[in-house]
């Protein structure tokens, strides 16, 4: 076996997925608040596209994928961010942002170069970590604090580190956390990458889903040496369709289209034309935000009343919460499993995420009022032990 696959831990959602099963075998109904994966339906436009699109002759995809598509995800950019996008030399269709996440060290790290860093935030998503050991790089984790707002501060680092560093991955509107990155921010880490010659990498799978003011995109700061990851999967629910975008710098985008054909991962066409269709349409987008409002409002109150510390929730469909004092986010998370409540811990997200939990607002507005009837006893309960 691959030594980088044996000394890594079960992916975190894995481990969910079994508890789940478990609970399942005891017949016990589950509100499942731990993977990123809401249930409200896919839009039926997009469905009858996809289905209207599913050829009688099935044939490879190219890694380039549709003109059509690439056009649509560059006028969408464009009115949602004002920036523009060559669709011919600045966008590839990707399945969904995790693949492409996970791919692009593979192609940007050298193992025996000195400069193969990869800088990212603990709290974080698991796969930049992931990613950068399997291309042979350095993961460097920089702890994200609850008083920084959960912003990866590059400029705290040393001028060395900055030196071996090859890529530095940004997430905002953040998982776990659901913080928010202002445009300074990202002017500042911008400037800070172009220093040291670092390709900037902004997951930004989350822009669409906000409460306050539209999240921005790393793009509008300058496109040298900056790339962005874009899906579907929360914007329209379509998780399971896994389509998305890379865009950015036309230099690293060319290398990166040159090397995508090893991986086999070339969209079917008819997925290619939902996903048109999706990047065309904002209402269903509109629609989908406000059941997350609603959600939100839910379990706001729900915290407040309980004595729960929260992060300010301005984007995403997450919580991330403080444990109540005395209590493990791992023992919190098995105290609500017996109830039927499944959380993430916060360790699930690296070292930086211990003392906390997410939870992601997936079940339905119903179900999230039935849960939160029996989160409270379940929360009443360990307060009393």
């Amino acid at each position: 076996m691959n030594k980088v696959l044996k000394a890594m831990k079960p992916y975190p959602m894995d481990e969910l997925i079994k508890a789940k099963e478990e609970l399942r075998k005891q017949g016990k109904k589950i509100y499942d608040f731990g993977t990123g994966d809401p249930k409200e339906p896919t839009a039926p436009f997009i469905r009858e596209a996809v289905r209207n699109a599913v050829p009688e002759v099935s044939q490879y995809p190219t890694v380039k994928g549709r003109k059509d598509l690439r056009e649509a995800v560059s006028v969408w950019f464009e009115n949602r961010f004002g920036v523009k996008l060559d669709p011919e030399t600045e966008i590839i269709p990707s399945a969904g942002s995790k693949e492409a996440i996970f791919h692009f060290p593979l192609v940007f790290i050298e193992e025996e170069s000195e400069k193969k860093r990869v800088i990212y935030g603990t709290p974080a998503y698991p796969v930049y970590e992931r990613g950068t050991l399997f291309a042979g790089g350095t993961p460097t984790p920089l702890t994200l604090k609850y008083e920084d707002g959960f912003l990866l501060r590059l400029d705290r680092v040393e001028p060395s580190i900055l030196e071996e560093t090859k890529i530095v991955w940004i997430n905002y509107p953040h998982n776990p956390t659901g913080a928010v990155a202002p445009m300074s921010y990202l002017k500042d880490i911008y400037e800070i990458c172009r220093e040291y010659d670092i390709i900037l990498c902004s997951d930004e799978c989350y822009t669409e889903i906000y409460f306050e003011d539209k999240p921005p995109s790393a793009l509008q700061v300058g496109k040298e040496n900056v790339v962005v990851f874009h899906s579907l999967s929360k914007r329209s629910g379509m998780t399971g369709y896994r389509s998305g975008f890379v865009a950015g710098d036309d230099k690293i985008i060319k290398e990166y289209l040159r090397f995508r054909s090893s991986f086999g991962v070339g969209s079917p066409e008819f997925i290619q034309i939902g996903a048109r269709e999706a990047w065309k349409d904002e209402k269903h987008v509109e629609e989908r935000r406000e059941i997350f409002r609603k959600k939100k409002e839910i379990f706001e109150e729900f915290f407040k009343n309980e004595g729960l510390e929260f992060l300010d929730v301005k984007a995403t469909f997450y919580f991330w919460v403080k444990v109540p004092e005395g209590v493990s986010s791992k023992d919190y998370a098995l105290h609500l499993l017996k109830y039927g409540i499944v959380i993430s811990p916060g360790e699930f997200f690296g070292n930086g995420g211990e003392g906390f939990f997410r939870i992601a607002l997936v079940p339905s507005v119903e179900e999230c009022r039935e849960a939160v009837k029996v989160w409270k006893e379940a929360h009443r309960t360990i307060k009393r032990s």
